[in-house]
């Protein structure tokens, strides 16, 4: 099928709007990405990050007129606003995309895969689509911390994926033998994708119960993990303390190795740390609770 990509820039409030429009006109996808490239810069828990302006980019089939576009778009907003139209050239999307997430090893027998790819017979093998939440075990830090798993296995433990992203940590936690794992973000979307990868890994809630932070409130386990960001990495030391049992182990990433000193400080003393591991620039810290 021969596309067009769309792409109108309005103000945040109208984001949903123009999306909603050009659903309407039979788009197979639209992103939303930020028009006046706003830095992201690390939001702290609860912090919500917005956009002041929206570029929406829609892909839809070059059968629909261009004038059908424009009357859309003008109708549903009630204003004119800037858009623009662009042929995509003919690709084979599904090859491209497959190729760009390839079945990976983590450690000696944990495998990623994506649902067109197989793994070996012996390993433990964690399906995993690429969507819309950050975790695929592409970037330094998901590696670091899958490769933890592998080599500590969470036998019989209870285990608290904090920042779940995509969870592919505790879901890989789950197949690696924990009892239970509760697995939490405060992005809603990440809380979704959760659930499906879960379901899409045969893992019943019991086994992974995908929940908002609130309701971890009193609870203490013994292995927390934690892939987010420095900043709220410091941010959530109370919290993140409070959820290690006493000889617990927590484990901390998604930090460059100049940040990992000021993070080893606020978690001092509660924390004995006791090993650390890199990859490229980035670092994963382990440590015992006191």
């Amino acid at each position: 099928m021969q596309l067009n990509q769309i792409v109108v820039e309005v103000p945040r409030a109208q984001a949903g709007t123009a999306e909603a429009a050009l659903q309407g006109l039979g788009a197979l996808s639209v992103t939303l990405r930020d028009a006046g490239d706003e830095p992201l810069l690390e939001p702290l828990p609860g912090e919500q990050p917005l956009w002041g302006r929206v570029r929406v980019e829609a892909l839809i089939p070059a059968s629909v007129p261009s004038e059908a576009v424009g009357t859309a778009l003008g109708d549903t907003l009630g204003s004119p606003c800037p858009w623009a139209v662009f042929p995509v050239p003919e690709r084979d999307w599904v090859r491209e995309t497959q190729a760009a997430f390839p079945a990976r090893r983590f450690g000696r027998r944990l495998w990623v895969c994506p649902s067109w790819e197989e793994a070996p017979r012996e390993a433990t093998v964690l399906r995993l689509d690429p969507g819309l939440a950050f975790g695929t075990g592409a970037h330094p830090t998901t590696a670091l911390c899958l490769e933890w798993l592998d080599a500590h296995p969470p036998r019989g433990q209870q285990v608290v994926d904090y920042g779940c992203g995509s969870g592919i940590l505790g879901i890989a936690a789950a197949l690696l033998g924990a009892s239970t794992v509760w697995a939490t973000d405060i992005d809603a979307q990440a809380l979704e994708a959760t659930r499906s990868n879960a379901a899409h890994n045969d893992l019943e809630p019991h086994r992974l119960e995908v929940v908002c932070p609130d309701a971890l409130d009193g609870t203490s386990v013994s292995l927390v993990l934690a892939n987010i960001l420095q900043g709220p990495l410091l941010a959530l030391q109370p919290t993140l303390t409070a959820l290690v049992a006493p000889g617990g182990t927590l484990v901390l990433s998604g930090l460059l190795r100049d940040q990992a000193e000021a993070v080893r400080m606020r978690y001092t003393p509660a924390f004995r740390f006791v090993a650390e591991q890199t990859l490229d620039d980035w670092v994963l810290l382990e440590a015992r609770r006191s």
